[in-house]
């Protein structure tokens, strides 16, 4: 049986969708029956368990042949990084009690990174409380998703543009959601070994410029990359709901993309995935 953390979101429900398309039994671990629902209907085994409970974790991890974890955050917590730390720590204590040997947790590029790296940081911490919880982890480190393009595809459609905190012509990793979790399942199933991390990428790295020729290709029409100042990162994201400081390491993380801190561990041994920038846009359009 394998368990996956975060059916309902986009990495999640590709790990599910992989493992049950290559028949392997599944447990979805939502916050409600109803989230549950479609993945039941599909031949998933279902537990309603939060992870702000180690006990019902815990419960619903027992017997199982390996987790897919990520740990959601919630951006609305004053005090962002003890909150997600704390999650972290819940995880990690359900795992332990659980007795699972294999984790693959998803974190990401520059994971490896101590410093200013914005919510990479918690992710960071993750890496290092599975670490001494699990005796198997398998961290995937991927890059930019493709996927954080959808919330402007609107934007672009009515007006032309493509607003971006990424500068225009700079060339990052991106990857689909889509390949996170054909991968995060592949790995689920060959069982890990040890401590691994698997850093992952697209088929090509992209600027955020090929991303409005891209989406403008698929729209018909022209879309122009419009680069916003840094200095717009916290005022946007606060809009959103995001606490100060949420939004001020999102401002954080944006400066080391631009600058070109963040980047990958061991970019020798890169993993890359299949999907294009243009087939991703296409399904999000």
């Amino acid at each position: 049986m394998f368990i996956v953390v975060g059916a309902t979101g986009n990495t999640g429900a590709s790990v599910a969708e992989t493992l049950l398309g290559k028949k392997q039994p599944v447990r979805v671990v939502v916050r409600s029956t109803e989230k549950g629902a479609g993945w039941k209907a599909k031949g998933a085994e279902v537990v309603v368990a939060s992870l702000d409970h180690v006990s019902a974790l815990t419960k619903a991890f027992e017997g199982a042949k390996g987790i897919y974890l990520l740990v959601p955050p919630n951006y609305g917590a004053e005090a962002w990084l003890a909150d997600q730390r704390a999650r972290m720590d819940r995880a990690a204590e359900a795992v332990q009690k659980s007795g699972v040997e294999h984790v693959v947790f998803l974190s990401s590029a520059g994971g490896h990174i101590a410093g200013a790296t914005g919510p990479i940081r918690a992710a960071r911490y993750g890496e290092e409380a599975l670490g001494r919880s699990a005796k198997r982890v398998t961290i995937l480190r991927p890059g930019y998703f493709m996927d954080n393009w959808a919330p402007v595809i609107g934007v672009a459609k009515a007006d032309g543009v493509l607003p971006t905190f990424l500068a225009p012509q700079v060339k990052i990793p991106m990857i689909s959601t889509m390949d996170i979790g054909r991968i995060g399942a592949e790995q689920l199933i060959a069982g890990g070994q040890g401590k691994r991390i698997v850093e992952m990428a697209g088929p090509a790295e992209y600027s955020p410029d090929e991303v409005a020729l891209a989406l403008g290709q698929i729209l018909g029409k022209p879309v122009t990359a419009q680069h916003a100042p840094l200095s717009a990162v916290a005022p946007t994201f606060k809009s959103f709901g995001f606490s100060e400081e949420a939004a001020r390491l999102f401002e954080e993380m944006y400066a080391s993309f631009s600058n070109g801190s963040i980047g990958y561990e061991h970019p020798a041994e890169l993993v890359r995935g299949t999907v294009t920038l243009h087939e991703a846009l296409r399904r999000m359009v």
